[in-house]
């Protein structure tokens, strides 16, 4: 049988039955649209959890005290890990490769000035933090490198916490005290939003050294090291390791590269995307059961046309394959419908919530249609074989 007559026999068949037609691929049609809705949403969220990693730079090398990872001993024994130090800090800037560091240390604490207060996050930080983490300066300067042992006492207000302290004035020279000391604001800046839930606006810095009195630490929370593009960061984690674990006389500190945090992140939203594009799966399922009923009624509807194929000379791969194409036919045709469905539902939510992260991962969308021709495909074999199988002349006779 020619493939244009075979095309025709399948379409005739499913158009002859249009409304029957049109319910079954329905049921693949909403399978795929709810794929497609899910993924986008998940692809939307994955996309935005890493544009908020990645705003501060790529190149950026953490290190904490502690060692993570089992440790020997019997309980009990306190730990016994060196805190990281101003100093630590001063002799990673000698690494070749690196182009930025900055300790870290931060508290919460009432910031008062023009007769206001308020409480906000305080961060004692060096000189390079905003070359670092990437940050911009709206008005003044950031913290001058000053000695860490004996850093003047000046700060740099966020943008929110400026505004609810000073409004709209200039604030630069202006007194604020932290902690019982008065600061001079020499810089103001950048807006730059919240990051997951934080807002990074309403914050002020402090020298580190000033930072470590104010909170009563004896060490550092963090050192953020930025290294130059293109540079491995394996070879510069090496370095650190190196430079650390000779002043320290151990490895009791923990290394952490921006690319082992996107990529843990990154394998974490990949597993929920693929966790709800799952869920709508099941509505493809769903959509190959009625792919199967159907095919079952048109077999026994059929038998008589069955027949009269076979007694022309039709051989039964033909009638096999004329039934496996009207399943697949159906769920391709429901699959189109879904996709243009999905990616127009995902679009029109984008729309009406622009805060809800949505992007169409069209990988997916073209693997959902390709489910959906396997499905199926899989749903028509059993009928299909079934129409194969019957006696022509007991066919011809069930007229």
């Amino acid at each position: 049988m020619a493939w244009r007559d075979f095309l025709w026999l399948a379409l005739r068949a499913l158009t002859a039955h249009r409304l029957r037609s049109f319910l079954t691929l329905l049921g693949i049609a909403v399978g795929i649209a709810a794929v497609i809705l899910l993924t986008s949403i998940g692809e939307g969220l994955h996309r935005y959890m890493l544009a908020e990693f990645t705003q501060f730079g790529t190149n950026i090398i953490e290190i904490t005290p502690g060692r993570q990872g089992a440790r020997g001993g019997p309980p009990g024994v306190p730990n016994t890990a060196r805190e990281l130090t101003l100093e630590d800090a001063a002799a990673l800037e000698r690494l070749p490769n690196v182009t930025g560091v900055t300790p870290v240390v931060f508290g919460n604490t009432e910031v008062h000035g023009n007769n206001r207060v308020r409480r906000t996050s305080v961060y004692g930080v060096g000189s390079g933090f905003v070359d670092v983490v990437a940050m911009r300066i709206s008005s003044g300067r950031f913290l001058p490198p000053d000695d860490p042992a004996h850093a003047r006492a000046f700060v740099v207000l966020g943008a929110k916490l400026k505004r609810e302290l000073f409004g709209e004035t200039n604030v630069l020279g202006e007194r604020v005290r932290i902690g019982g000391e008065r600061y001079r604001v020499i810089g103001v800046m950048e807006e730059k939003g919240q990051v997951l839930g934080f807002d990074l606006d309403d914050i002020a810095y402090i020298p580190a050294g000033r930072g470590l009195a104010l909170f009563q630490r004896d060490g550092l929370l963090e050192i953020n090291v930025s290294y130059a593009e293109g540079v491995p960061a394996a070879g510069v984690a090496a370095d650190i390791r190196r430079v650390l674990t000779a002043r320290h006389g151990r490895d009791d500190f923990t290394l952490t590269t921006q690319e082992d945090m996107l990529r843990t992140l990154s394998n974490i939203l990949d597993i929920l995307t693929m966790a709800v594009g799952a869920l709508g799966g099941i509505s493809l399922a769903v959509g190959g059961v009625g792919i199967v009923t159907i095919m079952t009624i048109a077999v026994a509807e059929r038998t008589n046309e069955i027949g009269l194929l076979v007694a022309l000379g039709a051989r039964r791969a033909t009638v096999l394959l004329l039934f496996l194409a009207e399943a697949v036919l159906l769920s391709a045709l429901g699959g189109a419908l879904g996709l243009a469905a999905g990616a127009g539902i995902a679009q029109l939510v984008a729309a009406v919530l622009p805060a809800l992260p949505v992007a169409t991962p069209w990988h997916f969308a073209l693997l959902a249609e390709g489910v959906a021709v396997l499905i199926g495909l899989a749903a028509g074999v059993l009928p299909a074989r079934r129409a194969a199988g019957l006696d022509p002349v007991e066919s011809l006779r069930s007229e």
